[in-house]
């Protein structure tokens, strides 16, 4: 292991502890001696990272600390690199840009050997072969699960009948085949699972729903949760 990539592990470990930890515990965790280990708790706290404690007493790592470039490892870029290219061709094009800019920005302040591997990553997507909503609609449903506010949708089911809903969105969900949006629809007075492509209006109301949507996904969690496929409605 490289002495970055285990100063970006050291990092990892103590931002997952709320408390105070033992230089021990840390060393065991990552595998080298104290002596190593107080090096290293230097080292970051010359960079700037807040760490607090000493030794026999714990540390414990405070808020706020950026991490250089330099410490993503090349498993992080791969995923970063893959997931950029999955949103790209399996989301609307606002979002897929959005991706690609943000994937742009990444490789920009990269090291050169770090560049080469995002720009040589042979993990690839396969083609988009299902039908999703329209790109504006999509855009709807995201401004209106940020802004926690209601829409007013046209729908069709699955036998094709029509029928007008006010609902709550609250989440969006990314499948292989289909996106499905997840809201509490007043006139069912429950949770309910939209397909995208049976879409067939969308209004964006002035209307904020009444419930924090942080709140509403956690119910749905508890007594829905995310079933394979998701049921359609």
């Amino acid at each position: 292991m490289s002495r970055a990539q285990r100063l970006l592990d050291l990092i990892q470990i103590l931002r997952s502890h709320r408390f105070a930890v033992t230089g021990a515990a840390l060393a065991s965790e990552l595998g080298i001696s104290l002596r190593t280990l107080y090096r290293d708790i230097a080292t970051l706290q010359q960079q700037g990272a807040h760490i607090e404690g000493e030794p026999g007493l714990g540390y414990l790592m405070r808020p706020g600390f950026m991490l250089p470039p330099l410490m993503f490892s090349e498993e992080e870029i791969e995923a970063l690199v893959l997931g950029s290219r999955w949103v790209a061709q399996g989301t609307d094009q606002q979002l897929g840009s959005a991706a690609q800019s943000a994937l742009a920005k990444i490789a920009a302040v990269l090291p050169n050997e770090l560049r080469h591997t995002l720009d040589a990553s042979t993990l690839l997507i396969g083609p988009k072969t299902a039908s999703h909503g329209g790109d504006a609609e999509l855009r709807q449903i995201r401004q209106a699960i940020r802004s926690e506010r209601k829409l007013e949708m046209r729908y069709c089911d699955l036998k094709g009948k029509p029928s007008q809903r006010t609902i709550w969105p609250f989440a969006l969900g990314y499948f292989d085949n289909v996106q499905v949006l997840v809201a509490w629809c007043e006139a069912r007075e429950d949770f309910r699972h939209f397909r995208t492509d049976r879409i067939v209006s969308l209004l964006l109301t002035d209307q904020h729903y009444p419930r924090r949507r942080q709140a509403l996904l956690k119910d749905w969690r508890e007594n829905e949760g995310i079933n394979e496929g998701m049921p359609e409605q």
